[in-house]
């Protein structure tokens, strides 16, 4: 029997195709491909077809009521048994036909991938007649990927490119061109690492088999790298982060997409920072040389905790420095300007347990009366005009350790109040905050006023006198200490010495005569100026002391000069006779005779000398 024409287009259909009867579920035609992918030959008419669909039933019975429903309906949530193994996705299209004596339905099936597959090689076939070289395959796949992505890839701000496992740019968006310096489509096809990456940043060449963006697509890995340079057409380089991604095909590597941003900004401030941590690196390692230089240079031109002298009211000062040291008890020292209230601070710190810790000091005379608060307690960034950073106060500074309030007697009458409370408290506010700090600081102040008088006169308030007065200290002026005077001065000398980079500058018994002779009014500091200014116009050795208002005096004895109003003790004779002894031969560095000898310092002969040092059990050979 002669076939019609629509049996012979279904049974010959390139798409597998089943015709169904709704109601039962029989099949009632199958075509050659059906045959093939269900049942490799066997006779599937008059089976039902839920038997190609096992454990499917709910969805099979929904699929083919919407196909009833619509005439017409698609589905890929059927998955078939396929006696050739393929897990590939199918597409079942359902169509009712029409004229049937009984509902029936047309299922034919497509493969996606299959489908999929035939579109690209038609498109690679067009592109091969074209004379295109057959890598454009891979093309396709990122042009793909691009129209899909267009919206995307246009506004992004980061550069993004796509390479073909040949290397070659298979699409550039729009901010990669402009960052890179070509014109739209100028780099598509183009070897990218000949011409973006070819260069390390330190101007050697970049091997391309050593590309991470290569490398991608090759071992598979996601690549992220910073801190490499990209080319730009005009050989100009600039610093890039960028990541590269493997791109698949099928399960073959075809490619990378490549996402990058330009930081050349942030590399050059990261190395703004290191140079600046570098150069602060450098500046506290040649502080703290210098600092231990100069603590070295302090500990050397000191005798007991920084104070030079033997006389009876400088031994009551350290006997007093070494009681109060002990303890942390507020200290308030008074004296004239130029006593050196200063080195008995210093001594009260250094023989103390904080001596480890910082000594901060203020001149309080010296601040301005608008900036004692920030100066004392700090301030924030922003606290006032001109704040603009943050600022540790001198109290924070001295945390653990000592704070010398040098000049007391000028802090303003508003801000003692508020000193006081730290004092009493532990506690300070920075200007413009509001969080408190504790502190734990020992204060040591010194003042050349009268501050009870300046408590009667309501210039200072009382409560934060007796707080700052715990342990008072008087600084005994020169002219009540002369005995001490050839040991300063000799002190002196040997630091001008340095300073000035001379040598053999000698204290003759005339310059000593006449140094004991003058009354000190601006005390140490003056004799220090004096003994410096003397050694500056020093000739052959010899120093010319210039003491204002004093004539050249007759030479006398002073071995023995006693100050105004103090009578001294045998024992105490004794110790001034040894003290200058000592200094004569730290003078001449321990020698006894000869020129610049300790005898001739002193006015003696040298076996007087010799004589005096035995009894007093001295041995020269120590101060050599």
């Amino acid at each position: 029997m002669e076939r019609s024409f629509a049996e012979l287009s279904f049974e010959n259909a390139v798409d597998p195709a089943l015709a169904v009867e709704a109601g039962s579920g029989r099949i009632l035609a199958v075509n050659d491909s059906a045959r093939r992918l269900f049942a490799a030959g066997a006779d599937l008419e008059g089976g039902l077809v839920v038997e190609l669909f096992p454990g499917q039933v709910p969805a099979l019975t929904v699929f083919t009521e919407a196909v009833l429903h619509k005439g017409r309906y698609a589905t890929r949530a059927l998955t078939p048994r396929r006696v050739d193994g393929g897990a590939e996705a199918l597409e079942c299209l359902g169509t009712v036909i029409a004229g049937a004596s009984v509902p029936t339905v047309l299922l034919s099936f497509s493969d996606l991938d299959a489908r999929r597959q035939r579109d690209l090689d038609a498109d690679a076939e067009d592109h091969m007649r074209g004379g295109i070289a057959e890598w454009r395959r891979t093309e396709r796949l990122f042009q793909e990927i691009e129209r899909g992505s267009q919206l995307i890839l246009r506004a992004a701000g980061e550069g993004i490119f796509g390479v073909n496992d040949e290397g070659r740019t298979t699409f550039v968006n729009p901010a990669a061109e402009s960052m890179l310096g070509w014109e739209p489509g100028a780099l598509v096809g183009r070897d990218m690492h000949a011409c973006v990456h070819h260069h390390r940043a330190d101007g050697s060449h970049y091997p391309h088999q050593e590309c991470p963006i290569y490398a991608a697509f090759r071992d598979g890995s996601v690549h992220h790298v910073e801190n490499e340079m990209f080319f730009r057409k005009d050989g100009t380089g600039f610093w890039v982060e960028y990541t590269s991604t493997p791109i698949r095909d099928r399960g073959r590597l075809a490619g990378a997409v490549i996402i990058f941003r330009d930081v050349t900004a942030r590399h050059e401030a990261d190395e703004k920072l290191r140079a600046a941590l570098a150069e602060v690196d450098s500046l506290r390692e040649r502080l703290q040389n210098e600092n231990a230089y100069l603590q070295e240079e302090i500990r050397s031109e000191r005798s007991h905790r920084g104070i030079i002298g033997s006389s009876a009211a400088i031994q009551g000062i350290l006997r007093q420095v070494e009681l109060v040291a002990r303890t942390d008890a507020a200290v308030l020292i008074t004296g004239e300007s130029g006593t050196g209230k200063e080195l008995i601070a210093s001594a009260i710190h250094e023989a103390s347990e904080r001596g480890a810790r910082p000594l901060i000091r203020v001149n309080c005379a010296a601040v301005p009366r608008d900036l004692f608060e920030s100066e004392f307690f700090g301030h924030v960034k922003g606290a006032f005009t001109g704040a603009l950073r943050d600022r540790l106060g001198r109290f924070e500074l001295a945390d653990g350790g000592t704070l010398f309030l040098d000049e007391v007697g000028e802090i303003p009458l508003e801000l003692q109040g508020k000193l006081l409370r730290v004092l009493q408290e532990g506690e300070l506010q920075r200007i413009g905050e509001e969080r408190t700090h504790h502190v734990d600081v020992r204060v040591v102040a010194a003042t050349n006023r009268d501050l009870r008088r300046e408590v009667r006169e309501g210039r200072f308030r009382e409560d934060l006198f007796y707080r700052l007065a715990v342990f008072p200290i008087v600084s005994v002026p020169l002219r009540d200490r002369l005995d001490d005077v050839p040991a300063l001065a000799l002190h002196f000398l040997a630091m001008a010495e340095r300073r000035l980079r001379t040598s053999g500058l000698k204290l003759s018994k005339s310059n000593v005569m006449r140094l004991c002779a003058y009354d000190w009014p601006g005390n140490v500091r003056e004799l220090q100026n004096v003994i410096e200014r003397a050694a500056i116009l020093a000739r052959d050795g010899r120093l010319a002391i210039d003491l204002p208002g004093l004539p050249q005096p007759a030479p006398k004895d002073t071995s023995h000069l006693v100050p105004t109003g103090v009578l001294l003790t045998e024992t105490d004779r004794r110790e001034r006779d040894r003290a200058a002894l000592i200094a004569a031969l730290e003078a001449a560095s321990g020698r006894v005779s000869g020129p610049g000898g300790a005898a001739e310092l002193l006015g003696l002969r040298p076996t007087t000398l010799a004589s005096r040092l035995k009894k007093l059990a001295i041995d020269p050979r120590g101060y050599r």
